[in-house]
């Protein structure tokens, strides 16, 4: 793919729990924040507010539509060091996972292509991708305590 791609994720961590899942996600190939700040809506609605919201400090997530959100919704924010990258090493470590097991492997020519592919393995993320660190289960079973779908092909969340 071509453009320059950014990528908002919002993570929920579960207090006092290993436990990592996907809540939102987009894609956009301008540096606006208004993709990040959809991300942020997204969760609020779903999932409701966290204590504490935690980023890096990308101009996205310093831009005072993304501050003043937060703000909006009393949620305290805790931000990175500059150049920090072990400060918010569960999302680095996801961003790398989705590259090397998914983009990498796809080479999507379009955003579309990137946005489809993406949308499926997050949802196999959350779903079906059993973690180790949770003793084999997936991000959701643990948190909802119920099985939402039997593994595909091995666990496998490649698409075709």
């Amino acid at each position: 793919m071509g453009s320059f791609i950014l990528r908002s994720f919002l993570l929920n961590h579960f207090r006092h729990k290993k436990l990592y899942s996907a809540l939102s996600w987009r894609l956009s190939n301008t540096l606006d924040a208004s993709f990040c700040v959809e991300c942020l809506d997204e969760v609020l609605k779903k999932y409701g507010k966290p204590e504490i919201f935690n980023n890096d400090q990308g101009t996205q997530f310093t831009s005072m539509e993304f501050i003043q959100k937060l703000l909006d919704a009393n949620i305290r924010i805790s931000m990175d060091g500059r150049g920090r990258v072990f400060d918010n090493i569960f999302i680095e470590r996801l961003w790398r996972t989705v590259k090397y097991s998914n983009i990498y492997v796809h080479e999507y020519p379009t955003m579309r292509d990137a946005h489809d592919g993406l949308r499926i393995y997050f949802n196999g993320y959350n779903t079906e991708r059993l973690h180790q660190s949770l003793y084999y289960q997936t991000p959701w079973e643990v948190y909802y305590g119920i099985k939402f779908c039997q593994p595909s092909q091995g666990n496998s969340l490649s698409l075709p």
